[in-house]
Formats: structure tokens, sequence, C-alpha cells
């Protein structure tokens, strides 16, 4: 069995859920990791038996000479360390968001294609195992072959209060974009994946919140190409009625010219086609790492599509298709009207 050598950059919140996945991946050995507080890096060397441990990243890659880099830093980062990679022939996997502007996540995928190297988006929303599922059931024709709708409702409750993401992921408080930059992309990607892509987008967006700076609450309309309509209706304030918010991160349906899928908060899918009852339908699905383990089904897409050299889901082509879409919902919410998707730079 052929092994690939990874490096890893980054060890905030979530590259906890990433070290953990790439252990269970046998194909990967990941030999060290950069992050310049080492007393912050200490507790993943040990827990995820990495051995070697980089304050400096180009260092580590001139050093280790990896066949790929996991790139989990914040989105200003990237673009500088996702060029040197490719510059020096690393294959890169690097976390969303992509960049802080479309320009810049152009940028990046410009310089990997022009550099020779892979590059994938570690978009894992529609890796989850609900929507693999919801779109095996979508192809199999087993709701009819039109959707009519898609429509998501997520209520998450630990954005409200002076301590608003402190726990967990504070830096929320300071983005500028925040609800549809951080999260709303996956549903973006998602909807994409599901249901085709996008042309016209109309946004109401708020800040709920006062004491952070971006929006927390979005009303979003998708048009899309196939004649489908998506509504994405999400807050980070208001709480739940079910034991674990970040499942599923909420509920979907979908309504097409034979019958619904609904997807609940437990993770379980049901379909009802026209004419008759819902029905539970079974699926494997865990509450292990993260989301249904989508972030290890994520690097395994990732490992498998270097391995027999086919493309990544979202790669870097395809997720600029997912930064248009988010940029129209900014356009529209600033200008109050339905804004279509720019897909050219």
């Amino acid at each position: 069995m052929k092994k690939l050598k990874g490096v890893c950059v980054g060890a905030g919140y979530f590259s906890h859920f990433q070290y953990e996945a790439w252990q269970r991946i046998p194909e990967v050995t990941i030999t060290a990791l950069c992050n310049r507080n080492p007393l912050r890096a200490k507790p993943l060397l040990e827990q995820y038996g990495v051995p070697g441990h980089y304050t400096d990243y180009r260092e580590m890659l001139e050093k280790e000479r990896p066949d790929f880099v996991d790139i989990i830093t914040p989105p200003p980062t990237h673009l500088e360390m996702c060029a040197v990679a490719a510059d020096m022939g690393i294959h890169v996997i690097c976390q969303k968001p992509l960049a802080p502007t479309f320009d810049e996540g152009w940028r990046i995928v410009e310089h990997a294609e022009r550099a020779g190297v892979r590059f994938m988006v570690h978009e894992n929303w529609r890796f989850q195992p609900w929507y693999r599922e919801m779109k095996w059931l979508l192809e199999a024709g087993v709701i009819g072959r039109r959707i009519h709708t898609l429509c998501f409702r997520s209520r998450m409750g630990d954005g409200w209060g002076e301590d608003a993401y402190l726990a967990r992921q504070p830096y929320f408080r300071e983005y500028p974009r925040l609800l549809v930059y951080e999260n709303g992309v996956h549903f973006i990607d998602t909807y994409r994946y599901l249901a085709g892509e996008i042309q016209r987008a109309y946004a109401v967006l708020k800040k709920l919140n006062p004491v952070i700076a971006g929006e927390d609450c979005a009303i979003v309309l998708f048009d899309f190409e196939s004649g489908a309509t998506g509504l994405w209706d999400a807050n980070r304030y208001n709480e739940v009625n079910y034991p674990s918010p970040r499942y599923t991160f909420g509920e979907c349906l979908i309504d097409a010219d034979g019958g619904s899928i609904r997807l609940y908060a437990d993770g379980r899918l049901t379909v009802q086609q026209l004419g008759k009852a819902e029905t539970v339908h079974n699926y494997p699905h865990e509450d292990r790492n993260f989301c249904g383990d989508c972030v290890y089904t994520t690097q395994r897409h990732f490992i498998d599509r270097l391995l027999d050299g086919a493309p990544f889901e979202t790669n870097g082509q395809d997720y600029l298709k997912t930064l248009a879409v988010q940029e129209a919902v900014y356009a529209s919410a600033a200008a109050g009207m339905p804004m279509a998707v720019q897909y050219a730079r």
C-alpha cells in the first residue's frame, strides 16, 4: 500500500477533527505540524502521535518535503501558504473559508493550477452522510426527477450574549462577514451538489447580537438553473429544541414532482412519495468526530483522488462557483434586491 506523507499547519479548535481523521486513513502518515505556539501544539502532538513540530511553516515544508499539506489556519493566511506550497510542488487541501475575498480565492486557485499541483478545498458539508444519501435518493428518482424546492432551517443558539462564541471560536465576533461567509457557504455548496448551479440570489441579512461585527441572521432565496428554488433560513442567536444542534445543524426538506425527503435534526431521513405515508429511510450514520464523520469522509476523498488522479469534488474551479454565489448573496443584501450570480471574474 502506498503511503502519502502529509503535514499540517494549524492547531485551532477545528484542527482536532482533522488530525483525528488523518489517523484513520491508512495510506497517510502525518509527520509534522506547524503552530507558532508550542504550548498549543503540544496536546495535538501527544494526542495524535505527530512526531514533528515547527513554528515556521516554510521550514516545515522545506525540511519535511511532504506529498501534501493540510492548511487549517485563518483565511487571511491561505493565499501565501497555498502559494508557497504550490511553488514547492506540494499538493494542498485548504480549510474554508477559502479567502477573505473572491479575488484572493481566485488567485489561490490560479496559482495552484499554474504550479501544476492538486488543490482541494476542505468543504466537508456535502460529505455529511445524510446529504450523500439524499443525493443518491434524488439520482435514483425516488421522489421524482424535478426538484421544486430545497429548504433548510438552522438555529444554533451559540451567538447570543456578551460572550458569544467565546468558548469555541471567539474570533467569529470580529468577522465583518460572519454567518454566510463562515457557515452559509457550506449550504451554498451543498445546494449546488444536490440541485445544480444557482443563477440568482435574494438575501436579507441582519445582526441580532450587537456585540459582534458581522451578520448572525440570514434568510436567502436561491434560483437554480433547473427551475428549483432554495431557501436557507438561519441564525446563530435563537436556540433549538433538540439536544444536539451541531449534529445536522438543523432540518432540511426537499420537495420534488414525486414527493419529499426530510432530514431531521437527529440525522433521520424520511421519504414521502405522493399519495403515500411518510416512511423512515434507513442508512448508516453515526455521531462521530464532526457532523456524521464528514471530516473523515472529506479527507478520505482527498486521498482517494490523489491516488487515482480523478478530480476532487471541491476542486478550485468548482469551489469558485460556490464563492461566486456567496458574493451574490452579500451583493443582494446590500442592494435590497435579487442579484445574478457572476461566475466570471
